[in-house]
Order: structure tokens, then C-alpha cells, then sequence
């Protein structure tokens, strides 16, 4: 992985947790910094391609109307 510079600005606050965080973990301040770019990275990033989610026929025309309720009675909730 080639690493490259940038400057950023960050609340004083944030940059005390960060840190505390990286004396905690025996980490250093930029491996915490680059682990939450990264993170961010991947929370922002746009698929390339789409899920590919395949469909499929219940057979039950009005199960779309029952889901609610069936997501409730499998958490043990009453209707």
C-alpha cells in the first residue's frame, strides 16, 4: 500500500481521543487515523456494480401486506 501526505483539520477534543486511544492500544495516533479514513472510505464508496440479489416467487400473494406482522411474531412481539 503507497501512503501519500495530506493535511487535515480536527477538533482539539478528537485529537485527545485518538490520543489516549493510541497509548492504549500500544498503536500509533496515524495507524487509528488511517484505520478511520478507511473506514470512511468504505461507508462513502458507491458499489461498481449491483448487489445481484437474486428474486424469488413465494407463491403467497399476500405475503408483501404480512410482513411487518411476520417480522414481529419471529421477534416474539404480539400484533
Amino acid at each position: 500500500m503507497t501512503l501519500k501526505r495530506t493535511m487535515v483539520y480536527a477538533e482539539a477534543d478528537d485529537l485527545a481521543a485518538i490520543k489516549a486511544a493510541a497509548a492504549r492500544e500500544g498503536r500509533s495516533e496515524a495507524e487509528i487515523i488511517r484505520e478511520a479514513l478507511h473506514l470512511a472510505a468504505l461507508r462513502v464508496r458507491r458499489r461498481e456494480r449491483p448487489l445481484g440479489l437474486r428474486r424469488f416467487h413465494s407463491g403467497d400473494p399476500t405475503l408483501a401486506d404480512r410482513t411487518d406482522e411476520i417480522v414481529r411474531e419471529s421477534m416474539g412481539e404480539d400484533t
